[in-house]
């Protein structure tokens, strides 16, 4: 392996069967299941919008209705560890003591979570995770870490690699300053067991990503580049549980036809792919 790339040296989007130095883009919707709100949010923007993938919160309360309406969209998992909202819980769909904070749910941070986490609690909350989505009729196309929880300490990359190779799917990887900021190489690690991921990616720490995905689009790099948002409906609901609700609402704006995303895209020369073809790809080699 070199820079993630297999011996041969082929880049993914010529791997992929794209011209050399085309310009992909993954638009990825992510809280799927999290509320009512992002699921109507969420379809809409992969069904007649930008969206091109969707990250599925296995434990969440409306992740059975996000079932309901899947109708063969592509639609990872987002595993997730964690629930960062004050009054709105969720938790472990197995018997994980070490998963919860004491207040009805998965702890609210990252370092909560990494300094009581059981490892082998964590590996088989995360596939019994999987194996829920698969069983709901899911055609699961990637992972991805909610919070980055998995990704950013070793010993809980090990496990989100584990299942990647396990389950013979890509994963969402954050680019090399990450790598550089955490100390292992992730990238290298991930590429060297044969898991495809995206060659860029655009981390937006909050909803409302409206500027910072306008701005990247008009330097968009070559290659395979993901960039995330929240769409959520504005309703009640997703007032009363969300602080961030403006911009999940403004993300939902975003990717359902109110906005230059498109024409930004077009100005580019990118084309939109979802996780689907990386998967493909992934279990092909």
């Amino acid at each position: 392996m070199l820079d993630g790339r297999p011996i041969d040296g082929r880049p993914l989007v010529e791997r992929l069967g794209y011209p050399a130095g085309s310009r992909l883009l993954i638009v990825t919707c992510d809280d799927l299941g999290s509320c009512h709100s992002a699921n109507l949010g969420v379809y809409e923007a992969l069904r007649d919008g930008t969206g091109t993938s969707a990250g599925l919160m296995v434990p969440c309360p409306w992740a059975r209705d996000a079932a309901a309406r899947h109708r063969g969209e592509d639609v990872g998992v987002q595993l997730t560890l964690n629930a960062e909202h004050d009054l709105y819980r969720w938790g472990p769909i197995t018997h994980a003591p070490s998963l919860l904070d004491g207040d009805g749910g998965f702890p609210r941070t990252c370092a909560d979570l990494w300094d009581h986490a059981d490892l082998d609690e964590v590996r088989r909350e995360c596939r019994a995770q999987v194996e829920r989505a698969i069983y709901w009729g899911f055609d699961v196309t990637h992972l991805a870490s909610h919070m980055a929880a998995l990704e950013l300490r070793p010993e809980f990359f090990d496990i989100y690699l584990e299942l990647a190779v396990d389950f013979r799917l890509p994963l969402r990887l954050g680019g090399a300053a990450t790598e550089r900021s955490v100390g292992f190489p992730f990238r290298r690690l991930a590429a060297e067991e044969g898991v495809v991921f995206p060659d860029n990616f655009l981390h937006v720490p909050r909803a409302g990503s409206r500027r910072a995905i306008e701005r990247a689009l008009t330097e968009l790099p070559e290659g395979v580049t993901e960039i995330h948002v929240r769409p959520a409906v504005d309703a009640a609901e997703l007032r009363a549980l969300a602080p961030d609700w403006a911009g999940r609402a403004d993300d939902y704006d975003l990717v359902t036809g109110h906005s230059s995303l498109r024409s930004l895209s077009r100005r580019a020369g990118a084309t939109f792919i979802g996780y689907r073809a990386l998967r493909d790809l992934q279990r092909a080699g």
